[in-house]
């Protein structure tokens, strides 16, 4: 039995849906290629998703599903660490828990769109502003920095996991790098909104927060990787 909760017979599975929730979070790249009528310099990413956008339902349907395979693959990974006292190491159990949140906040947002595109609709914004949007608005709000959190997590303690406990050699390599990135992509896009929000313009909002999210599905993409490699979570 392996020391790190899983043997390569049960890691497999982690593997495979951490890669593939990797895979579906870059669905939003597909704007290149399809007409969606947003500035991607500009425009949030989950405006995408919008209610009112006739590309919304494809975008919705790729968000749920990587948040549902990030979740499952984080669950499997935390349920198997917990299983086993001697592979139960604190920032392993903390970075899986935050995949999993990560996962299922993700999965909510598809079903908690906006109603319409407040950065470039100034009549979507005035009523977002003067609180006459869905309450889904600030729902998916919530949702969303709770997936972001739950990200940051994940990313932070399983790349501090793999340096200190010795797993994940790609992981542990690599990860520093793009936790770092993802560090400062996150202050742009926070620094980019609450400027949004002032009514400040955008600040490049979109392409600091297609580039958080590009960095987060890199990293799921290396810890799939890193799992498949070693055998083991």
């Amino acid at each position: 039995m392996s020391t790190h909760g899983l043997s390569p017979r049960t890691a497999w599975p982690v593997a495979t849906l951490i890669g593939l929730a990797a895979a579906a979070y870059t669905a939003w790249v597909l704007e290149v290629v399809l007409s969606t009528g947003l500035n991607p310099i500009e425009t949030y990413v989950s405006e995408l998703a919008a209610q009112d956008q006739p590309l919304g339902g494809l975008f919705r349907a790729t968000d749920f599903t990587a948040g549902l395979l990030a979740f499952c693959g984080g669950l499997l990974a935390l349920v198997r660490l917990l299983k086993y006292a001697e592979s139960r190491r604190s920032w392993a159990v903390i970075g899986w828990a935050g995949v999993a949140l990560f996962g299922a906040a993700t999965a909510a947002d598809a079903w908690l769109p906006l109603s319409c595109t407040p950065t470039v609709d100034p009549e979507c914004a005035a009523r977002e502003t003067a609180g006459l949007v869905p309450a889904t608005h600030q729902a998916h709000a919530v949702s969303s920095s709770l997936a972001m959190t739950g990200a940051l997590v994940g990313l932070v303690a399983l790349t501090v996991a793999a340096r200190r406990y010795g797993w994940f050699a790609p992981l542990a390599r690599y990860g520093p790098a793009l936790v770092a990135l993802e560090l400062l992509a996150t202050v742009w896009t926070l620094s980019a909104i609450a400027l949004f929000t002032a009514g400040r313009g955008t600040w490049a909002l979109g392409a600091g927060q297609r580039l958080q999210v590009l960095l987060v599905a890199l990293w799921l993409g290396l810890l799939a990787y890193s799992v498949h490699k070693e055998g083991r979570t």
